[in-house]
């Protein structure tokens, strides 16, 4: 039996498998000692027990395959093509040795392994390595303006002089080639096309074509767009509606899609829980239907994805801005979902915030230092299976269901950890500026 391995095992796991995968290999093998002579392979094999009977020709990068033959105990380094193996010597025997396909993208394609042993031989044998096709998972802002410059992130973006890496929105809409601004492994910068189009996203190379995890500039289910233009609600409705800004109403924020919740005009302190400044740095809502203020989970759109996908499918999104010139540093962005039973209009309360029975996310980018957007919009993304945090960042004792997607807050407030301001100590502040826009709660792909 002979076929390919296919890309389903990655390096990530290559420590929590290896131990299973060196018995399967040998049942008990002998320690270690480097020996001489020439190793002979006589066929590679998955490294699990369960694929023992199959015989491999190649494997995708990253994938731990078993080597079989004799006098495997001589082998010093093991290359790919021209990519360095790591060799355990805690999963080599005379017959057997287990090895991860190394990561890197080969320069020199070979087809083949090549054993340096102890004496300075050089074995080779016939094995292919594949390269996946791209892994197209993020991009920095999903509702980038034309003009900007947006980064996809992945892996295997591979840019090839005779096949270079190509970048094609939605309706077959190309981003010309000399849009594209730098090129990694793992991340492809562009400038958004004038004629860019709202859809998924496909990033083909040599290997392959793949397709985004998410939509350019989507508009599903949009929760709060704060002027109406994909058919959300235009404020919040309680105590604090928010401060809705017009594009060009605050200097140094560009508009990224009309008007956006404005947040700031407040110092937080550093210490934890120190700062309550709800009227700077929240927004309720809390559904009223009779004036016009519908239940979020009612909401046709919204009720058919909690329907189709449950709350552990669901991501709730938004674009956010942190200017550089005010910078966050303390205090966590709590993001709570409300059951009507909890809060609505008309039983008005703050209590909920530190409602330890209640489960809700909070965002903490700031805990390796202060914390900007870097002068752009950017994405956030936060899966409702993360709504599992009291207000001072413990575990709730419940998770998130869907009777809790009635109403909708965010608060800068809490969130139990210290803040990075500085080294003034607890009285020491930070006076951070929000900017979001378009918060909507669509399914995880």
């Amino acid at each position: 039996m002979k076929n390919i391995f296919s890309n389903k095992w990655f390096l990530g796991a290559a420590a929590l498998v290896f131990g299973a995968m060196a018995v399967s290999c040998e049942d008990q093998p002998d320690k270690f000692e480097l020996t001489k002579g020439t190793p002979v392979v006589r066929y590679v094999r998955p490294a699990s027990a369960a694929g023992a009977d199959s015989l491999l020709a190649g494997a995708y990068l990253d994938n731990l395959v078993c080597l079989v033959g004799d006098n495997l105990t001589s082998i010093r380094e093991m290359y790919f093509n021209d990519q360095k193996a790591i060799l355990n010597p805690s999963y080599i025997t005379d017959h057997t040795l287990v090895v991860a396909v190394p990561g890197g993208i080969p320069e020199t394609v070979t087809n083949k392994i090549y054993m340096h042993s102890a004496d300075g031989q050089v074995t080779d044998f016939d094995f292919n390595v594949y390269v996946p096709g791209p892994a197209v998972r993020s991009i920095s802002c999903e509702h980038a303006p034309a003009g900007s410059v947006a980064t996809i992130y992945g892996d295997y973006f591979i840019d090839d002089p005779n096949i270079p890496i190509k970048i094609t929105m939605a309706g077959n809409v190309e981003v010309p080639y000399e849009n594209i601004t730098s090129i990694s492994k793992a991340a492809v910068s562009f400038i958004v096309p004038e004629n860019a189009t709202p859809g998924y996203m496909n990033v083909t190379t040599l290997y392959g074509t793949g397709r985004s995890a998410y939509q350019f500039r989507d508009t599903r289910n949009i929760l709060f767009d704060f002027d109406g233009s994909h058919g959300g609600l235009t404020t919040g409705h309680g105590w604090r509606a928010g401060m809705i800004h017009e594009p060009g109403q605050d200097a140094g924020i560009e508009a990224i899609d009309g008007s956006y919740l404005y947040f700031g005009g407040a110092d937080i302190q550093n210490k934890i829980g120190g700062t309550w400044a709800e009227d700077q740095f929240s927004i309720n809502y809390w559904p009223e239907p009779a004036a016009g203020y519908p239940t979020l989970s009612s909401i046709p759109s919204f009720a058919e994805m909690i329907s189709t996908y449950g709350v552990d499918n669901l991501q709730l999104k938004f674009e956010v801005f942190v200017p550089e010139s005010n910078p966050w540093a303390s205090a966590g962005m709590q993001v709570i979902f409300t059951p009507t039973a909890l809060v609505d209009f008309s039983n008005a309360n703050n209590s909920y915030f530190s409602d330890t029975s209640l489960p809700r996310a909070i965002w903490l980018p700031w805990q390796s230092g202060p914390y900007t957007t870097g002068g752009s919009w950017q994405t956030i993304v936060l899966p409702l299976s993360s709504f599992n945090r009291t207000h001072e960042g413990q575990p709730a004792p419940r998770s998130l269901n869907p009777a809790d997607l009635d109403g909708f807050s965010l608060f800068v407030w809490q969130g139990g950890v210290q803040g990075v301001a500085g080294s003034g100590g607890e009285d020491e502040t930070c006076s951070p500026v929000f900017a979001i826009d378009n918060i909507r709660v669509v399914p995880v792909e």
